[in-house]
């Protein structure tokens, strides 16, 4: 069963999403609350996913994502909200938001983005993508990470342009024909070269570098596949 936790300051939001979880028979919503009583919440409930919203009057969501991703063995964070701005994306990401879910998401995608939330892969809704790849890096970031991935191996920069169309470990592992165990090594490395970014934020960097979705070249992309991360 995948745990998850709804955090939402409005209680029919988190009725809503409890219930729309609820019909996924691998799914199990085992805590919700405003943000005040998150990281008591996550504490008692030890869920694998926290559902996040971005905006709450009592405690503000990235306050709470900071909070949790302090914790020894932080669980995965998506936000959830209606506010799809480069300021809220970027803040989120820079945070280590592992993805981002506008409210009115449809309900059998949520669920998808639930499971592939716990997977390990990242997610972002469709119309965030863009203003992630907009937003998210500014010009130093950029130049700073044009740098680090010209520092990557071919393999590693594979490894990149797998991360970018947000495969598992056990996915690139299949599509390369390598040990899952040596694949995470790599990612590890991957992730330090470029700064000891998130799994998301690598994705963003992929398709920046054009390493998204190239198979017999993975230097060279031809479009992204990151925005949904059952892709």
């Amino acid at each position: 069963m995948i745990r998850v936790v709804v955090v939402d300051d409005e209680q029919l939001v988190r009725s809503g999403l409890r219930m729309i979880l609820g019909t996924a028979p691998d799914v199990e919503v085992v805590g919700d609350c405003g943000g005040g009583r998150a990281v008591a919440t996550v504490e008692e409930c030890a869920p694998d996913v926290v559902l996040l919203d971005i905006r709450m009057p009592d405690v503000d969501g990235l306050t709470v994502l900071r909070a949790l991703r302090e914790r020894p063995e932080p669980p995965v964070v998506a936000m959830l909200t209606t506010f799809d701005t480069e300021e809220y994306v970027a803040a989120a990401l820079r945070a280590g938001a592992t993805g981002f879910l506008l409210k009115d998401t449809d309900p059998e995608e949520l669920v998808r983005s639930v499971r592939a939330l716990a997977a390990g892969r990242s997610v972002l809704a469709p119309g965030v993508t863009r203003a992630v790849i907009g937003g998210y890096l500014a010009a130093d970031a950029a130049g700073t990470a044009a740098e680090a991935v010209r520092s990557l191996t071919p393999r590693e920069r594979e490894v990149l342009g797998h991360l970018g169309e947000g495969l598992a470990n056990p996915q690139i592992a299949a599509r390369m024909g390598l040990a899952p165990s040596t694949v995470k090594d790599h990612v590890r490395a991957v992730l330090g070269k470029l700064g000891g970014l998130n799994r998301v934020q690598a994705a963003i960097i992929a398709d920046r570098a054009g390493l998204v979705g190239g198979e017999a070249r993975p230097a060279e992309g031809r479009g992204h596949h990151h925005g949904r991360g059952e892709r």
